[in-house]
């Protein structure tokens, strides 16, 4: 009885230090959420980038959101995948987020990673929440291609669901880390695309595949670092420094917008613009004198509130949203520091992109206006300045969100119709006492008209008197209290009364019903 008793008390004893299925599965769960190998991740660290995990807790609020297909790949030593997808809150709000793990096989992507990124993708936009790419990828994994690349069931259905979502609801890429061949073009077909300086690159071929193709010799910065990216090639709309600042912008961004197409931009509350000079004090009378846009902007909106997209791309054109009295707006307006704020085909490109989103997710758009027209020249002719130019006008003519178009000062020629002019149909045209809209300004006008008269006089200073008076004389016609008295403006508005000008239109815009044109396809210009 002693023994027989003895024995089972050792044997309970062994049953009961046998691991459970849920030991099991805390020790799987646990050893999945560290990523990859402890060599990796110090690497990552080193490096002064956040493991995946971090960004996401550091993301979401109290760090909290909940995963899919954590274990997928678990049993061959690579966790999720190399991918995390991952549903919580920000700013009190759902998103979805899909984010490389780089210390997993160098973020890469496997046969299981495209099938649990197109689900989440599929999840996100049936409930109607944004969705966020945290990229850190070496990109696809060529022993795997024969999964995941020819046919169907492959890939390339990423790129496909990002281009049905596109504009129903809000898709933002941050690049922390590579983002080569294909997978460069999932920041290409987002809204926007926040880069880190000295971290991010995006290419479709390495450096060393340029040599051996091309024979050219480049650097990886040079072929397609951050601040290129930003630049020179517009990939990239936002340069930050480091990951929290990315995680930063991104929050900042989604809070102009809706979560989803069939929702109203959000309204937060309202604060006065910073202090400063005075609208009226910012513009100068003179044409020809140059004055910081910018400053412009900051003394109209709610203080805190700009953030320019593009903002390092084609300068002359300034784009970015802002609050007005807590009302979320997107701005288009031309900075005459920069190549004298003309319209040329990059920023043509930008400002058409910038109305696109803004038209997708309901968020009114104002223009400030102070252009002397599109850039000429056989080099612009070259690039192709009418075709990009003309992608830009077909924006503004499509565009149903409430538009408001205030001249701030020259409105010249193609480009007051760029920046939605009157004949471009916007809610409002707005002129401060400084605006001078015409075909064509005074000197050029006078050039044109007079040309033959011009150049048959002598006398040098006869010659400068008779175009003076002309000058002039052109110069009154296109008064801004004419252009009114003409009826060609909504109102004529003091400067210094223009916030609250456009607060109160912007009120009763947004009642309006929105009503696309009937038709299948619009023909863009490329």
């Amino acid at each position: 009885m002693t023994h027989t008793a003895s024995a089972q008390t050792h044997s309970e004893g062994e049953r009961a230090e046998a691991p459970t299925v849920h030991d099991v599965l805390a020790n799987q769960t646990e050893s999945a959420r560290l990523g990859g190998s402890e060599k990796n991740r110090e690497k990552i660290k080193a490096a002064g980038k956040m493991l995946v995990r971090e960004r996401l807790e550091f993301f979401f609020d109290d760090g909290e959101y909940v995963e899919d297909g954590l274990l997928a790949r678990f049993s061959e030593g690579m966790p999720g995948d190399a991918v995390v997808c991952a549903y919580g809150n920000v700013d009190g709000r759902q998103v979805c987020v899909i984010a490389n793990d780089y210390s997993v096989k160098a973020g890469t992507w496997g046969k299981r990673t495209f099938e649990k990124i197109t689900f989440a993708q599929e999840t996100a936009v049936a409930a109607g929440i944004p969705i966020v790419y945290l990229f850190d990828s070496a990109g696809a994994r060529i022993d795997e291609q024969f999964d995941s690349f020819v046919g169907r069931h492959a890939w390339g259905n990423i790129f496909y669901n990002q281009v049905q979502i596109s504009g129903r609801v809000p898709q933002v890429c941050a690049l922390f880390g590579p983002s080569p061949a294909g997978s460069a073009y999932v920041p290409a077909l987002c809204d926007i695309t926040i880069m880190v300086r000295g971290q991010a690159t995006a290419y479709l071929g390495s450096p060393r595949l340029a040599e051996m193709v091309t024979g050219e010799q480049v650097t990886l910065e040079e072929m397609g670092g951050a601040e290129m990216h930003c630049t020179v090639s517009g990939l990239g709309d936002v340069l930050v420094e480091d990951d929290t600042e990315a995680l930063n912008a991104i929050r900042v961004w989604l809070s102009f917008l809706p979560p989803n197409w069939e929702s109203q931009a959000p309204v937060a509350p309202a604060t006065e613009p910073r202090d400063g000079r005075r609208l009226s004090e910012i513009v100068p009378l003179r044409e020809a004198e140059v004055f910081d846009m910018e400053e412009f902007i900051e003394s109209l909106v709610d203080e805190g509130t700009y953030f320019p997209y593009k903002e390092l791309f084609a300068q002359e054109m300034i784009t970015a949203f802002a609050r007005i009295n807590g009302q979320p707006v997107g701005l288009v307006a031309n900075d005459p520091r920069h190549m004298g704020g003309v319209i040329f085909p990059d920023s043509s490109d930008k400002a058409a992109r910038f109305i696109w989103i803004c038209n997708a997710y309901n968020v009114p758009i104002i223009f400030l206006v102070d252009i002397a027209g599109y850039m000429i020249g056989s080099e612009v002719e070259r690039q192709g300045i009418i075709r990009h130019g003309a992608k830009m006008i077909f924006a503004v003519s499509e565009c149903r969100v409430p538009r408001i178009t205030v001249l701030v000062r020259k409105a010249y020629g193609g480009g007051y119709l760029a920046m939605s002019g009157a004949p471009m149909h916007p809610d409002a045209v707005i002129a401060l006492p400084t605006a001078r809209p015409a075909l064509m300004g005074p000197d050029a006008a006078v050039n044109g008209v007079y040309y033959n008269q011009i150049h048959a006089i002598q006398d040098d200073d006869e010659r400068r008197e008779f175009v003076a008076a002309k000058q002039a004389e052109y110069a009154e016609g296109i008064d801004v209290f004419k252009i009114a008295d003409n009826n060609a403006v909504e109102a004529v508005v003091p400067s210094d009364q223009l916030r609250e000008e456009l607060t109160k239109r912007l009120r009763l815009y947004k009642k309006r019903k929105v009503v696309p044109v009937e038709r299948r396809q619009a023909v863009t210009p490329v």
